[in-house]
């Protein structure tokens, strides 16, 4: 008994595990997210309705309250006016976790009242 126990000590550190997962080509991968995936749906989702709700001259400050913190922001004076861009996270293209840039719709505020969203509205005020 004292034999096996030993050779059992020794031997343990050295055998590793190993799982084989048979498929007849069909899964469900339901199993595989977790419940944060659909919290993060979720939350794009939102944005997405209220950003085509928005009215346009709404206050900067109204949105900030209206909505989480963005993503990113920028910030640019040209002239006499500022620009204030904010991103909202509205159409996850990658998943590896992070948001970038072109995940998001960005919403232009020319001093402090918005003027457009997206991407075209990002090109013609900046």
């Amino acid at each position: 008994m004292k034999k096996l126990l030993i050779a059992a000590l020794l031997t343990t550190p050295f055998l590793s595990g190993c799982i084989v997962a048979v498929s007849d080509g069909e899964a469900e991968h339901s199993w595989a997210s977790d419940h944060r995936s659909s919290g993060w749906q979720k939350h794009q989702k939102s944005n997405r309705d209220k950003i085509t709700g928005l009215k346009n001259g709404v206050a900067y400050q109204t949105v900030l309250q209206e909505f989480d913190t963005p993503e990113f922001s920028d910030l640019v004076n040209k002239g006499d006016n500022v620009y204030q861009v904010l991103y909202f996270a509205t159409n996850s293209k990658h998943s590896d976790g992070k948001i970038t840039k072109d995940e998001c719709t960005p919403l232009v505020f020319k001093n402090g009242k918005l003027v457009g969203y997206g991407a075209s509205a990002v090109s013609e005020y900046l």
